[in-house]
């Protein structure tokens, strides 16, 4: 099954900053590639790519600035891989660094792949899109090769040259203004977009590598969900925890923003197995045992989050789901904690006193 598939929100990270440096509103320019707002703000969400990709040529349309993407991409540098960073800066070498970031691609990016090919003396960092025919693909190419050049300078020090920088598409300026942003010419029309190393860079040792850091970081990722092609569930799932607390989360507005209409959204979601109500049903249950396990959160808070207008609607989808109270399932699961629930009660029934009057 095809679909259109999805990348972290965290692709615009300084996106704000940069597009009005081009004299953009970042707001508009979201609005005209149909992309929320809140992507802005909340980098662990998902957006369709083929949005994004949108949205940068709907920037460098406005702006006159060809180079848009390649440029905002040299802007983000190390920023675009958020948590990945802790995994890539302390690995071990430089080539172990970027196994990392080819085998943890997945986490931020479910439209592209990264490859990583040695032949010889040089060595291949790629970037590969399945679907070539995005308007718009050739700024978020260039904006990966802008942010993999500035990780490599990250890795290997500020004076860094690549070897070649590949680019798939024919230049999209004169000459001129890739020399201003580069330094130097990319290769054009190649088989592929990426960078080129020398293969002897591989193993020069990182002075960043923490082994304790490094495993932390990767029990950490074990836990995070990879945005893999064909898995519609769970992006739904994703998009859902994040809809959610704003009380928007609809089949109207999830569809929305996987560029579905409802009915083909219902249908797949079909053909899967599942429908929009059991996947919101079963996003609510999972949300609601964790929120009930922290002890900082109150039920008019959870009731919140999880996109109930008021406490009583989600206490009876509670009992639904598991034929108990939400204090009874405290009781049972969490043993060693207090419920928030008997807590505030208790608090309550000191402070009024032992003649019900507040002290």
């Amino acid at each position: 099954m095809s679909f259109n598939p999805f990348v972290r929100a965290l692709s615009l990270v300084g996106f704000a900053e940069f597009a009005t440096g081009q004299g953009l509103s970042p707001a508009d320019m979201l609005r005209r590639a149909a992309l929320p707002q809140e992507s802005q703000e909340r980098y662990d969400g998902i957006i369709a790519f083929h949005r994004y990709c949108a949205l940068l040529d709907i920037c460098q349309r406005r702006s006159g600035n060809a180079l848009f993407g390649l440029q905002l991409g040299l802007f983000q540098g190390v920023n675009a891989f958020g948590e990945l960073l802790y995994l890539i800066r302390n690995a071990r070498t430089v080539g172990d660094a970027l196994d990392e970031l080819r085998a943890n691609y997945s986490l931020y990016n479910g439209a592209a792949e990264i490859g990583f090919d040695i032949d010889g003396d040089t060595a291949t960092l790629s970037y590969r899109v399945n679907q070539l025919d995005l308007p718009g693909l050739p700024q978020a190419e260039e904006l990966a090769c802008g942010v993999g050049v500035q990780l490599l300078r990250a890795l290997l020090g500020d004076g860094w040259r690549p070897g070649a920088i590949l680019l798939r598409h024919p230049a999209l300026q004169d000459e001129a203004g890739y020399r201003q942003a580069l330094g130097f010419l990319p290769r054009f029309s190649a088989h592929c977009s990426g960078l080129q190393l020398a293969t002897s860079a591989l193993s020069l040792p990182l002075s960043t590598a923490d082994t304790r850091l490094h495993q932390l970081t990767v029990e950490h990722m074990k836990k995070m969900e990879r945005l893999l092609a064909g898995d519609l569930p769970s992006y739904v799932r994703q998009l859902l925890r994040h809809l959610l607390p704003s009380g928007r989360a609809t089949v109207e507005k999830v569809a929305d923003c996987m560029a579905l209409n409802t009915r083909t959204l219902q249908r797949r979601l079909t053909q899967e197995g599942t429908s929009f109500q059991q996947l919101l049903d079963e996003t609510r249950q999972d949300m609601a045992c964790r929120y009930l396990e922290d002890p900082f959160i109150s039920m008019t808070q959870m009731s919140g989050l999880l996109g109930y207008s008021n406490q009583s609607g989600f206490c009876r989808a509670f009992n639904r789901w598991f034929q108990v109270t939400p204090l009874e399932w405290q009781k049972r699961h969490c043993p060693n904690r207090q419920p928030r629930l008997l807590r505030d009660s208790r608090l309550n029934a000191l402070q009024r006193g032992p003649e019900g009057n507040t002290s």
